[in-house]
């Protein structure tokens, strides 16, 4: 069986640095923090004060205020970033079988927020149990790709992945391989995440994973620097429209880019912790590479899971030198985590979304907020520190790195007829 060819034909992204992708990519290169300090609940008494929250997001400005109750925050968000990817890739009833248009959207964690607020409104009661009937089609993780399939009419493949911090990575990978082997025309591929909440800050500050750098929010995510001391936590979504090559030509839809290929593994090594050799990384990269056919030294841009954590910063930098060699000097490597925060779940497609991106525009994003090179580093290495770069960009390879020891990588490249 002969593989199809599968392509980006829409976008749509929801995220601390713009509510739109354009708005999105703009803060990108140009190196814009999107952390301040959290105005979503008081944060007086927790070790972190800031994120990277939505700026100016009203969800009654996209949804009916009826539905939108109906809706936990990381759902909204899933809608907004579908609307969006639905109107750029020009998909309509009368251009597209909806029976042959899937979705997959994942999130990491879910409706926190839902659930944080039903247990505490029990808890104040007598006991008696008075939930809102919607708690739990509010809360559970599946629910953004069914309430997107129900407001496009969407009947392919249904559901979500979770891998954690790899969740939406792995999707694109289901996505993609749904598509080429042929069970459906269309897939939209995505997720979102929204844990900036009592429960979410301070069940990661329990963990010691948030920086805990209050004194200067704006530049307390930065990765490969000798001072990152965690990551900062971020939120929003993020959608690729995948489509088959011959079906996107058929309808005259606007091409991207091209998915080449994507890999998955585990650690098999701690519950949140790295790998200290970067191997599960290594090997996850080596099969992207394997599945779209390419060689190290067709890559030219690495868009790292860099979450600024102390170890797993040098995990990854390893697992590149061991795959990429010495062609590992010639890429162009950065963490778009440093202005975006860490999105979890939906961190992999937000990042795919940047790799896209790169390779249209031929720019690749910053790491910015570098201020100390860290010894442990090869700094020899181009971690594109603190201003984007033009150059070709022919390939990009995205790493998500998720808690439990899930690594999933995808790559994108030029489309050539």
């Amino acid at each position: 069986m002969e593989l199809k060819r599968v392509v980006v034909t829409g976008m749509g992204a929801l995220t601390p640095l713009g509510n739109t992708m354009p708005s999105f990519w703009d803060g990108l290169i140009n190196g814009v923090s999107g952390a301040d300090f959290i105005k979503l609940f008081d944060v007086t008494k927790f070790k972190t004060k800031f994120a990277c929250e939505l700026k100016d997001f009203e969800p009654t400005n996209y949804l009916e205020k009826k539905e939108a109750r109906k809706m936990d925050r990381f759902t909204q968000t899933a809608l907004v970033v579908s609307d969006e990817a639905v109107k750029d890739a020009g998909i309509s009833k009368d251009n597209v079988n909806t029976d042959r248009v899937g979705v997959i959207f994942s999130s990491g964690i879910g409706g926190i927020v839902t659930f944080q607020q039903e247990v505490l409104d029990f808890g104040k009661g007598d006991g008696t149990p008075r939930f809102n009937p919607f708690f739990i089609p509010k809360m559970i993780l599946d629910i953004g790709a069914g309430q997107i399939s129900m407001r496009h009419g969407f009947r392919g493949p249904n559901f979500a992945v979770v891998s954690a911090c790899a969740s939406s990575t792995n999707g694109i990978m289901e996505a993609y391989n749904l598509i080429r082997l042929g069970k459906a025309n269309i897939i939209l591929a995505g997720g979102s995440e929204s844990v900036i909440c009592e429960a979410g800050v301070g069940g990661f500050n329990a963990m010691k994973a948030l920086s805990e750098r209050n004194d200067d929010p704006k530049t307390a995510s930065r990765p490969f620097d000798k001072d990152r001391d965690g990551f900062v936590m971020g939120e929003g979504a993020g959608i690729l429209v995948l489509e088959e090559l011959e079906h996107a030509k058929a309808r005259g839809a606007r091409i991207y880019c091209e998915i080449a290929g994507a890999g998955a593994s585990a650690d098999a090594h701690h519950l949140t912790a790295p790998h200290p050799e970067g191997l599960g990384a290594k090997n996850v990269m080596i099969e992207a590479l394997a599945d779209a056919g390419m060689k190290p030294e067709d890559i030219d841009y690495i868009n790292v899971h860099g979450t600024s954590t102390p170890l797993g910063d040098i995990a990854e930098t390893k697992a590149i030198q061991a795959v990429f060699g010495e062609h590992a000097y010639n890429l162009n490597i950065s963490s778009t985590k440093s202005m975006t925060g860490h999105l979890l779940g939906a961190a992999g497609v937000i990042e795919a979304i940047a790799c896209v991106n790169a390779v249209v525009h031929d720019i690749v994003p910053p790491t910015i907020n570098h201020f100390t090179d860290d010894p442990e580093l090869d700094n020899k290495l181009n971690f594109t520190f603190n201003t984007a770069q033009k150059r070709t960009v022919r390939a990009a390879l995205s790493n998500t790195f998720g808690f439990g020891g899930h690594n999933a990588s995808v790559i994108v490249k030029k489309f050539v007829d």
